[in-house]
């Protein structure tokens, strides 16, 4: 894959607001409109961009406390990986599972109404998953977004 300094201001632009039009985008870089749909259509082709996506404010929807949740579990070997994955994604509180290597085997981000709604979503629905082990619960107090590498 080949890109040039246009598509990786593109990638640049729409990673901040995806929702800018075609015309906006390639008036910045005197691009037709065309032209810039093409490299956007080349960009999603190559899988460099993969979807679009909302950037929802959780508490003002009324989900006010966000958990990071690292599982280890308990019968590696007897639950299958697949079948933990699709259970817990299952859980619509869960908004991203990370299969990862240290002392948990899942990273999980959960959200919540309040701490008493995150306890029923952690005793009723994920601690009773077949081969959950050891679960370590980080409260968010806040978040920076940081724009990455890009």
């Amino acid at each position: 894959m080949s890109f040039d300094d246009i598509d990786r201001q593109l990638v640049l632009l729409l990673a901040r607001d995806a929702s800018q039009s075609t015309t906006q985008l390639g008036r910045r870089f005197g691009l037709s409109q065309p032209a810039t749909w093409r490299r956007i259509k080349r960009l999603r082709d190559l899988g460099v961009l993969t979807t679009r996506r909302l950037d929802l404010d959780a508490q003002k929807l009324g989900f006010g406390v966000t958990v990071f949740l690292g599982i280890k579990l308990a019968t590696k070997g007897r639950v299958s990986l697949d079948d933990f994955e699709r259970a817990i994604g299952a859980i619509p509180e869960v908004q991203t599972v990370d299969h990862v290597l240290g002392l948990y085997d899942y990273r999980l981000r959960v959200v919540a109404r309040d701490l008493a709604d995150f306890e029923r979503v952690l005793r009723r629905r994920v601690m009773t998953l077949p081969g959950v082990g050891d679960v370590e619960a980080n409260v968010m107090l806040s978040e920076e977004r940081r724009p990455g590498p890009l």
